[in-house]
């Protein structure tokens, strides 16, 4: 499920069995080098939390991306969003990222990192295979969570 009034609509109805926030945390870098590096990591991102989205539907919604800057305080924006997912009824909230400091960030969160792959010169058979490859490494990490009850 996305977050679109919609998919939000059916989450309300059913929240017992769509118990799962998945948010990409998107970084946003303004220098020559760096905007095209948050530019691929975004890509890579969007379409694994996406492939991800639809291989668990009707257990996880996908929020909007956050993006963020190095210069935000991102303790404190985890942390808001986490307990305001938390409190709309979510018993899980997992942040995915690119952006391997999240995980010193706020260790105490459920971060998934993975090392960003440029995606945009795949073709569309090879693209795929990488992305069930990546999606493989998250599917432990969310199942020994939702274990863990």
């Amino acid at each position: 499920m996305f977050w679109t009034s919609k998919d939000i609509d059916e989450f309300l109805k059913n929240k017992q069995f769509i118990d799962t926030a998945i948010v990409p945390l998107v970084l946003l870098e303004g220098t020559e080098i760096g905007i095209k590096q948050s530019a691929s990591g975004a890509e890579f991102l969007m379409s694994l939390t996406n492939f991800l989205e639809q291989q668990f539907k009707g257990r996880v919604v996908l929020t909007s991306p956050v993006t963020y800057t190095k210069s935000l305080n991102r303790k404190e924006l985890i942390a808001a969003m986490h307990d305001e997912l938390i409190a709309s009824g979510f018993t899980y909230v997992f942040f995915i990222t690119s952006d391997h400091e999240w995980t010193q960030l706020a260790p105490e969160k459920d971060v998934l990192w993975l090392p960003s792959i440029p995606l945009s010169d795949m073709d569309q058979k090879v693209r795929q295979q990488v992305l069930s490859d990546q999606l493989r490494q998250v599917i432990p990490m969310l199942s020994a969570k939702w274990s863990n009850q």
